[in-house]
């Protein structure tokens, strides 16, 4: 069961596990603290590893109004100032990416350390950087639960999804849309007017050969406005690296922020 904190009237569920210094994971677009539940058993040896749930996700709350990039940004300095924790390593995936690179920019005091994985840039959309696959996903999210397997395989690689039968259901609990799921897909689309060329923390990329969600040459161009970054890819891996190969994306955490 996750504990719970007011982060400016929003009552946000969070929890923290392990022991080390402070790793803060941020997850996807529809995700929640939960898409963490594996790799987390590879971390928490050595980190602290806090997860919460974002505005309008998981058991966290909402606002009237769409959450924007920088008040999820503002979310997770506050959690970690109430955590007591001055900075901490900071995980990003997808969605959550973009709020880590919001964070970095916004409070870069709180973060050590940045790990971007299957993420895009903030200046843009990703209806706009892959508007064919976005297209693909919003109209298979629409027809759940059938369209279920269609969904999945977007998001993992056949290979994946024949080794891992039970992968293919995995969107059928999908929550149905409602006022809480559009504020959040409003919040997915907002472009803040923040230049991650101001980053100078180490940033490791991770980047999935074989993801179509998030291709991976847009992951890699972060690299160029980034003043200290490296990147790595994964072979064979699609969007869903922390589902699909947790523990190597657990190594590549501990390699960077040793």
């Amino acid at each position: 069961m996750p504990d719970f904190i007011d982060l400016g009237g929003i009552r946000t569920a969070f929890e923290a596990a392990g022991d080390g210094p402070p790793l803060l994971m941020l997850h996807g677009a529809e995700g929640s603290r939960r898409q963490f539940e594996a790799v987390r058993a590879h971390l928490a040896d050595r980190f602290t590893v806090i997860t919460y749930d974002q505005r309008d996700c998981g058991d966290t709350t909402g606002a009237l109004q769409p959450a924007t990039l920088t008040e999820l940004a503002d979310d997770a300095a506050a959690l970690l100032e109430a955590l007591g924790h001055g900075s901490a390593f900071v995980f990003g995936t997808s969605f959550g990416g973009r709020v880590a690179q919001a964070l970095a920019v916004r409070h870069p005091a709180r973060v050590r350390r940045l790990v971007l994985a299957h993420t895009w840039p903030l200046a843009v959309s990703i209806g706009e950087a892959n508007p064919e696959v976005a297209a693909e996903i919003a109209r298979l999210r629409a027809e759940l639960p059938a369209s279920a397997e269609a969904l999945a395989a977007l998001f993992h690689p056949p290979a994946f999804l024949a080794a891992h039968p039970a992968a293919r259901a995995h969107f059928k609990s999908a929550p149905a849309r409602s006022a809480r799921s559009e504020r959040r897909a409003a919040a997915v689309e907002d472009r803040p007017a923040l230049d991650i060329a101001t980053v100078t923390q180490p940033t490791l990329l991770i980047a999935g050969e074989l993801d179509r969600v998030v291709p991976m040459a847009l992951t890699l161009s972060l690299a160029e406005p980034l003043r200290d970054s490296r990147a790595v890819v994964l072979p064979g891996v699609g969007h869903l690296s922390l589902a699909q190969v947790p523990e190597v994306v657990a190594g590549h955490v501990h390699a960077f922020c040793a």
